[in-house]
């Protein structure tokens, strides 16, 4: 059971979802530093330009990528009945996936270098 692709599917949606949950918050404390004055926001803002956030980053875009192609395989398979390609559905959204996480990944990756 916990070796097919529904199974992996279901894990991989959970975790991209909490962590988009988790960002979502520190995003908003971290927006929310514009109300105690333009320093402490610089401040904020400053803090969050190390590599560590820049990294978080690629897995803040791989979190949303697969989260929203999830979605959509899953809305697919509940409304057309398409039950008999749900695992090669499961391989193609992990391949787009990986794909476009790999094309928005690398030039964060490349600006992360030249700052350091």
């Amino acid at each position: 059971m916990y070796k097919t692709t529904g199974f992996i599917s279901f894990l991989f949606r959970r975790v991209s979802g909490m962590a988009l949950v988790l960002y979502l918050g520190m995003h908003m404390i971290a927006i929310g530093t514009v109300n105690a004055g333009t320093q402490s926001f610089d401040q904020a803002m400053n803090f969050l330009q190390q590599p560590i956030f820049k990294l978080a980053e690629i897995a803040l875009l791989a979190a949303v990528v697969y989260h929203a192609f999830d979605g959509i395989r899953l809305l697919i398979v509940h409304y057309f009945d398409v039950t008999d390609y749900r695992k090669s559905m499961f391989y193609a959204v992990m391949a787009v996936s990986v794909i476009l996480v790999i094309a928005g990944g690398v030039p964060i990756f490349l600006f992360m270098l030249e700052t350091l």
